[in-house]
């Protein structure tokens, strides 16, 4: 997701106060200093679960349950990890954000998540939205364009042991057709228009949430169902997502 040039301010503004603290895992603010502690992060994960997610109706047990045990602020710079579970999204790196978790959560939930199901991520970013998708189903594999950030997504991904997450680095405009067809695909950035392309590779039945609109107009959150006689269309919600680049991008 995108971030507004106020709140931007305000990060980079937090991030001078923390300082280089952060890289040490210690940080002081208003004299008062911290050391990074699992169990402390380990609150605060329950704490959004509990006052962003169920507050906001999220009710799949393994989405929530996922959304508790995932370190999010593993997949945040780290001098931005004081801030990694308030509900927001954050920078990281290369033009991108981490998506605010309530959004990680609920697009997660719109898939109607089950162990045995196969998925496919457009965008894999800081690593963070597969994680919990690895949480809730069998497989995931996810596409990122940009070549730093996939890599470092899947090292990371990789030291936390997830075993079933595959990362390629490409443009996610075709998907991953020898891999198909999918249980369910998740867009985390906005294309114009879903591309063709990922809409075939969903089996019958299969679900895909998606991002959908221009980058400086309104975006819709939408989840498309296959059907035997075609596609049926949802909107979910108004967001503001970061745009899906490459073909997509040159689409008219």
């Amino acid at each position: 997701m995108t971030i507004s040039k106020s709140r931007r301010l305000r990060i980079l503004a937090a991030v001078a106060v923390v300082g280089l603290a952060g890289l040490t895992g210690v940080w002081s603010v208003g004299g008062f200093q911290g050391v990074e502690s699992e169990k402390r992060y380990e609150l605060q994960r329950q704490r959004m679960v509990d006052q962003q997610l169920r507050a906001r109706k999220i009710r799949h047990p393994a989405v929530l349950e996922a959304m508790a045990k995932v370190p999010r602020h593993r997949f945040v710079p780290p001098a931005m990890r004081i801030f990694a579970y308030a509900d927001g999204p954050w920078p990281i790196g290369h033009g991108q954000t981490i998506s605010q978790p309530y959004i990680v959560a609920l697009m997660t939930e719109l898939i109607e998540p089950e162990k045995s199901m196969r998925v496919l991520e457009i965008g894999t970013g800081s690593g963070y939205q597969a994680a919990v998708l690895a949480e809730c189903v069998a497989e995931v594999d996810s596409i990122e364009v940009v070549p730093e950030l996939g890599r470092q997504a899947q090292a990371l991904l990789q030291e936390l042991g997830y075993r079933n997450i595959r990362v390629k680095i490409g443009d996610g405009y075709a998907g991953w057709p020898e891999r198909a067809p999918y249980d369910a695909i998740l867009l985390t950035a906005a294309p114009k228009r879903v591309p063709r392309p990922l809409l075939e590779q969903l089996k019958v039945g299969g679900k895909l949430v998606a991002p959908e609109g221009e980058e400086d107009g309104n975006q819709e959150l939408i989840r498309v169902t296959r059907t035997k006689a075609g596609y049926e269309r949802e909107v979910i919600d108004l967001v503001r997502f970061v745009p899906m680049t490459g073909k997509a991008q040159r689409e008219p």
